[in-house]
């Protein structure tokens, strides 16, 4: 079989350089690049002849899906919406992804988003940088209510580092865990999570049920001055009401994810709005986490080659 691996999983080379000669090994042949392709023609013809695609979080579409002969795609990501999976199905292309293997980095950017909000970091750095004159005085996690939506890996890591900050935590989940339970977690309807809870950060993925998962009427319960954040989807908001109730300071959030991948235009409701701060979709991006994925990601194809199917999305 011909692997061809289009984007860079941004580890060390030599961990590719050892795969590449372990999979020539086995018989078949490896090919990889160093930067992602600038479009769907450069994809498509990296991708001629190839069996197996290994890809990070750039879109496959369906005019690059329907010219190639793929046998899998391996998806060195946890969401794969920006994958045409229609168009796998219809050619019975199998679909694997690389889930948990940045659950931990995401859970902390949650904390580091949240203090960031609390602690005012971009009005201090309007006071230190351009002399303004921002009130600046911040609040704890601690004694606040702190609402997850979402108790899947990343959910559960978050409420493990949540322990230590002495606040009340609440979920709401379409499937309740016992073993969320027992870290004293109160599930609850999600009506009654937005309403009482300071701070609700979202852990849930994007699909065709939970577009605008938390949209106008969902938000309009949030309590005044609370904080949204938002390291999931940037799909499963209604961004511009968000920006809205932002800019009447009504709520603030801190947000890493969009209704498109950065850079933002100048007219995003978002990029312009007041009581946020805002990250470049990196919540997944750290060292550890890009080593994780690479061995998530290569277990996953040694073991298809052994004929198992593992991590599979369901078409």
């Amino acid at each position: 079989m011909k692997i061809s691996l289009i984007d860079p999983l941004e580890v060390d080379e030599k961990i590719i350089e050892d795969h590449k000669k372990k999979i020539e090994e086995l018989g078949h042949e490896f090919e990889y690049f160093n930067q992602s392709a600038k479009d769907d023609d450069e994809k498509i013809q990296r991708l001629k002849d190839t069996d197996i695609a290994m890809i990070t979080n750039k879109p496959l579409t369906r005019k690059v899906i329907e010219k190639t002969d793929l046998k899998l795609v391996d998806v060195a990501f946890t969401g794969v919406d920006h994958v045409d999976l229609d168009a796998c199905k219809e050619k019975e292309i199998v679909v694997e992804n690389a889930s948990g293997y940045s659950d931990d980095s995401v859970a902390e950017l949650v904390l580091g988003l949240t203090i960031g909000v609390l602690r005012k970091f971009n009005e201090n750095r309007r006071n230190i940088f351009d002399g303004e004159n921002n009130y600046l005085l911040g609040e704890l996690i601690k004694g606040k209510t702190f609402g997850i939506i979402g108790t899947g890996n990343i959910g559960s890591k978050l409420i493990d580092l949540l322990s230590v900050f002495g606040c009340e935590i609440i979920a709401y989940s379409r499937t309740e865990k016992e073993e969320i339970k027992a870290k004293n977690v109160e599930y609850v309807s999600l009506e009654d999570l937005l309403k009482r809870s300071d701070i609700v950060s979202l852990h849930i993925p994007n699909n065709k049920e939970t577009k605008h998962f938390l949209g106008k009427v969902e938000l309009d319960l949030m309590k005044d001055n609370a904080v949204l954040i938002n390291c999931a989807r940037g799909a499963v908001v209604d961004n511009e009401y968000l920006a809205k109730l932002l800019n009447e300071d009504k709520l603030r959030a801190g947000i890493d994810v969009f209704d498109m991948e950065p850079p933002l235009p100048e007219d995003y409701p978002l990029r312009n709005a007041k009581n946020v701060i805002l990250t470049n979709h990196v919540a997944f991006y750290t060292k550890e986490a890009m080593e994780i994925r690479a061995d998530i990601v290569f277990d996953n194809l040694y073991q298809y080659l052994e004929g198992n199917i593992v991590n599979e999305i369901k078409l």
